[in-house]
C-alpha cells in the first residue's frame, strides 16, 4: 500500500469554518461547533493527499482520519486478496471519520484510496480515545455518525435482490447527498471521484450491468456521466427509482 502525502498542511484556523455545512449524519455534522473548535485547539491539523494516493490506514499506522474535503474509496478483503475474490467496497466523503477500528485494535487495515484531492485531519488513535473520554459529547457525536453510516450502508450497498437500476440509482442519490457539489444556478449536483467501475465494485455488479443502468438514467435525462464524474440533474427522480417506483 503506497501512502504519498503532499507537504501541504492545513492550519487549525483554516478548518474553523464550514463544519456545520458538512453532510448530514457525518461525524463533523453531528459535532457542535464548540466541540469541533475544542478538537482543533487540542492540536489537530489538516493534511493533503492527491487524487489516487492512499491514506496509510494499515497495520503500522496508528491514526484515525477525519475527512475535511474529498472522497475516498475503501476496500476490505474479508476472504483474502486475489483475482476474483469478493471485496467490500465503500465510499466515504466529507465529514466522515475513517480508520475508526484503530480506536479498538491496532492491527486493523483497510485500503483507502483518494478519488479526489483530499484533505484529512489525522489524529493518533490513543490520543483520540483520550479526547473521547474527556468530552462525552464528542464521543456521542462519533457514535451517532457511525450508526447513521451503518444504516446508510444497509440501504445503499446490501440490497442485492433489488434490480440493478434501483441499486445504481440508490448509490448515486447517496453520493449526491454525501459527496456532491450542488450547482447554485443549474440546480444540478456534480459527483467527482467515483467512476463506473467504482460503482460496480461497491454494488458487486458487473461493469456492463452498471453501464446499462447509467445508460438508462442518461436516456431519461436524469444523469450525465463523464470520466470519474456524474452530473445529477434530478435527484428526486433518482430517489423515486431508488425506492423501486
Amino acid at each position: 500500500m503506497r501512502a504519498l502525502a503532499t507537504d501541504d498542511t492545513t492550519r487549525p484556523a483554516d478548518l474553523l469554518g464550514g463544519q456545520e455545512n458538512k453532510p448530514g449524519g457525518s461525524f463533523l455534522r453531528c459535532l457542535d461547533t464548540e466541540d469541533w473548535r475544542a478538537l482543533l485547539e487540542a492540536g489537530l491539523c489538516g493534511r493533503g493527499f492527491a487524487r489516487d494516493e492512499y491514506l496509510p490506514i494499515g497495520p503500522d499506522d496508528r491514526n484515525v482520519y477525519i475527512i475535511w474535503d474529498g472522497v475516498v474509496r475503501q476496500d476490505r478483503f474479508p476472504l483474502g486478496e486475489g483475482e476474483h475474490v469478493p471485496t467490500v467496497t465503500r465510499f466515504r466523503g466529507s465529514g466522515q471519520l475513517v480508520g475508526e477500528a484503530k480506536l479498538i485494535t491496532g492491527d486493523s487495515a483497510v485500503r483507502t484510496k483518494c478519488l479526489t484531492g483530499t484533505v484529512v485531519v489525522p489524529c493518533r488513535a490513543r490520543y483520540f480515545n483520550a479526547l473521547l473520554s474527556k468530552w462525552p459529547d464528542i464521543r456521542l457525536a462519533l457514535l451517532r455518525s457511525l450508526e447513521d453510516r451503518n444504516r446508510s450502508d444497509e440501504l445503499v450497498y446490501t440490497m442485492a435482490t433489488r434490480p440493478p437500476l434501483e441499486r445504481v440509482s440508490r448509490l448515486l442519490a447517496h453520493l449526491a447527498d454525501t459527496a456532491g457539489f450542488p450547482g447554485p444556478r443549474t440546480g444540478s449536483t456534480t459527483i467527482v471521484g467515483p467512476g463506473q467501475k467504482d460503482l460496480a465494485a461497491a454494488l458487486q455488479l458487473a461493469v456492463s450491468t452498471t453501464e446499462n443502468a447509467i445508460r438508462t438514467l442518461r436516456y431519461h435525462g436524469i444523469v450525465e456521466a463523464g470520466y470519474r464524474r456524474f452530473v445529477v440533474h434530478d435527484v428526486d427522480a433518482l430517489r423515486h427509482l431508488a425506492a423501486g417506483n
